[in-house]
């Protein structure tokens, strides 16, 4: 099934839309860290200036190998900025470090979105190891029996990873207001700034977003194989 022309167009839309989003992402990033901010803050001072105004006194900012791999990680309550974020003193360093101060604001306010997220990334973490062996499992077993049990496991653990990816996205763009509404307000950055950094975080969300739908569609595909072959055997 998984040579199937329809499945294989969905694969392939996704990967050119995904890898352009990227390329975009990437490309924005790669020109903002080349505007210094007029504040002359780095990303980690951004990020605990963010963290002070926000009365968050029990979170701390570190440094963190490699290129956007910057995160908030809820469980240890630290900020962790990329090397270039966290030494960078530009509008892409500002973008990305009040970005995952957002996380640490919703943290702190209870935001009821990235609590639903992360009590479902215990079980996400273990659907997405399964996923992929319990699917072609499934499909084997439905292409020589037409038995569609694993296979509808398999949907389920799939549903599981779409489901995880959609309320990914209003944490992922609350976390981005939250960081641009601090650098407005606050006149961390100059109105020209606040427009990279806003643009920066615009195509990150993107990624989530494309992410999302891809995910979605082809969810989609497995469960109208499901059912068809279910049709076929009434």
């Amino acid at each position: 099934m998984v040579n199937d022309p329809i499945y294989l167009l969905i694969t392939a839309i996704i990967f050119i839309v995904s890898t352009i989003v990227q390329g975009q992402l990437k490309s924005k990033f790669e020109k903002y860290s080349k505007t210094r901010l007029s504040n002359g803050l780095s990303g980690k001072e951004i990020a605990e200036k963010m963290l002070r105004d926000n009365g968050i006194t029990d979170v701390k900012v570190t440094s963190t190998p490699g290129m956007l791999t910057d995160h908030y990680n809820p469980a240890n309550k630290t900020v962790n900025l990329s090397e270039g974020v966290y030494n960078q003193r530009s509008t892409a360093a500002a973008a990305v470090a009040s970005h995952e101060c957002g996380h640490a604001v919703q943290h702190a306010v209870g935001y009821s979105m990235l609590q639903l997220r992360s009590q479902l990334v215990p079980i996400v973490s273990i659907s997405s190891k399964l996923l992929q062996w319990v699917l072609l499992a499934g499909l084997a077993i439905m292409a020589f029996s037409g038995n569609t049990l694993i296979l509808g496991i398999g949907i389920g653990l799939f549903a599981i990873t779409t489901l995880f990816a959609f309320i990914t996205l209003p944490v992922e763009y609350d976390a981005s207001n939250r960081a641009l509404k601090w650098l407005e307000n606050n006149h961390v950055v100059q109105p020209g700034e606040y427009d990279e950094c806003k643009d920066a975080l615009k195509w990150a969300a993107r990624t989530y977003l494309v992410s999302a739908v891809g995910s979605l569609a082809q969810l989609i595909y497995f469960v109208m194989i499901f059912l068809g072959n279910n049709r076929r055997n009434d």
